[in-house]
Parts: C-alpha cells; structure tokens; sequence
C-alpha cells in the first residue's frame, strides 16, 4: 500500500512539476471532446426531429369513388395490418369537405360545393419514413384505393440528411480520438524526455516497467479526467447558448430541441470515459519507448 500511495504521489506531483505541458494536454483534450460532442449532439437531434417527423408523417391513401361509405370503411382492416403503419384515420367525403373549406376564411364561397365531389380517404401514420415507398406501394395493392399522396422527397431528403451526419460524426469521433491519443502521447513524452536520465537510474538499480510506468499512467489518467470534466462544462454551457438562441428565433418554432438535461449523465460519462482512455492509453504509449534500456 505504501509502493502504490508513493505512486499516486508522484504521478500527482509531474502534473505541477510540468505544469505547462500538463495544460498544453488538458487543452488538446478539451478542444477534441468539444468538437467531438458538439457534432454527436447534432447528430442526436437530427435524430430525434426525424423521429418527432416520423409520428407526425402521413400518407392520404383515396378510395375510390365507386365505392360506398360501408365498402370504403372495410378497407380499413387491411390497411391497419400492413407492416410499417401505427396509425389509420377514415375521412367521409363530408369530413373531407369541411376540412377543405376550413383552409380559407371566407367559407361562404364554398358552400355550394357538394361533398361528393371529394372522396373517402385514409389517413395513414407510418411508424419509419425511410420505407415511405414500399408502404406505398403496398398501398396500391389493395383493392379499393385509386391513389395515395405520400411526400418522398420530403422524407428522402431527411432521411439522407441523418444518414450523412451520422457517418461524419462516427468518423469525425474515431479521428479526433486517434488525433488526441497522438498528441496526448507527444505532449506526455515531451515531459518524459526531460526525466530520461531518472528512469534510465531506476532501471539500473533494478526498478520494474510496472513501477516505472505507474505514476505516468496516474498522470494521464488524472490529466484525462480534468480535460473530460472542462470538456463537458464547455459543452454544457455552448449547448445552452446555442439552444436559447435557436429558440428564440424562427427555428424555435419549427423543431424541438432537445434540452440538454436528459443528456447530462450519458454525455458526462462518455466525456470522463474519453478523457481517461485518451489520457492512460497516451501516456502508456509515451512512456513505452523509453523502457526499453
């Protein structure tokens, strides 16, 4: 217990001893996470306005006109267990009337026009929108429904635009992880240049890797931590500016984002989780080179 305190101690001790270098990691690590989280937060809430869009997306599946009310109210069974909708709405012609002549404020143009003129109609919930088209296409197959509305450009442009923020962020994180790990190491084996002579003098006297490792290890690993934990406050509060100045605009009335509350412990963990693997795997590959007397 003692070797291990001693240890700690000295790992503790090479963070003041080498105070700029210390600083110079912390701001490397701060600087990644940052740009790491702030895409991957992105891309969460491109998500989530996809999923918000997905509840709220619809087809309008028509019946057709020869068809009575009785006939077009029995498709709806077979249109309900088709895979990919959650939810059906039958729309009578005279429903589908009024809804129309409710668009505009003079309602008094259009009350001449007879409801059978519109058609019974389906309103149809999806549960994913990047299958919009074969649901369509099942659609059609039914007996009964002359055409469905569906807005695929609407849907392929969003699910596109997930798609490709999804893989830069998955990319953007494995290269800034690799990038912080090499400059990490760099920064760390900087520092360990300047103490070459005192491990090539333990390794004489008989010292272990291990024990000659372990305070660089503790280094690191507390080096990680505190860029991990400045990391996700800087975080915190440009996710907060951002937020209230989305909302406070025209966007803010368009999309929901999400706050950054629900996120506050899966982000602090995954930040300290970063900052420690980046800051023990850095150090261990700084100080590896030199072990070899």
């Amino acid at each position: 217990m003692n070797k291990i305190g001693y240890l700690i101690k000295e790992g503790f001790l090479s963070i003041f001893t080498h105070g700029f270098m210390s600083f110079a990691s912390i701001c490397v690590i701060i600087a990644c996470l940052v740009i790491m989280g702030s895409f991957s937060l992105l891309a969460v809430n491109i998500d989530s306005i996809i999923q918000d869009l997905e509840q709220q997306n619809q087809m309008v599946a028509f019946v057709d006109e020869t068809l009575s009310e009785d006939d077009a109210r029995a498709l709806e069974t077979q249109i309900r267990e088709m895979p990919n909708v959650r939810e059906v709405e039958f729309i009578t012609r005279e429903q589908a009337r009024e809804n129309y002549v409710s668009q505009y404020e003079d309602s008094e143009l259009f009350e001449d026009i007879d409801g059978s003129v519109f058609r019974h109609r389906y309103v149809v919930y999806l549960e994913d929108i990047s299958i919009m088209e074969q649901t369509q296409r099942n659609l059609y197959k039914i007996y009964g429904i002359a055409d469905v509305q569906a807005h695929l450009d609407v849907a392929n442009g969003f699910i596109t635009v997930r798609n490709v923020i999804s893989i830069v962020s998955l990319a953007l994180v494995v290269v800034l992880v690799i990038v912080s790990v090499f400059i990490m190491a760099n920064t760390i084996k900087l520092t360990t240049y300047g103490r070459r002579e005192e491990i090539i003098i333990m390794k004489m006297v008989g010292a272990s890797n291990s024990f000659i490792r372990f305070p660089f290890v503790v280094e690191g690993l507390i080096l990680g931590l505190i860029g991990g934990g400045l990391a996700f406050l800087a975080e915190w509060g440009l996710y907060q500016l951002l937020t209230e100045k989305l909302m406070t605009g025209l966007i803010g009335n368009l999309v929901t984002i999400i706050p950054f509350n629900t996120l506050f412990l899966p982000m602090l963990c995954v930040y300290l989780l970063i900052g420690i693997v980046v800051g023990v795997f850095g150090s261990s590959i700084a100080i590896r080179k030199f072990l070899k007397v």
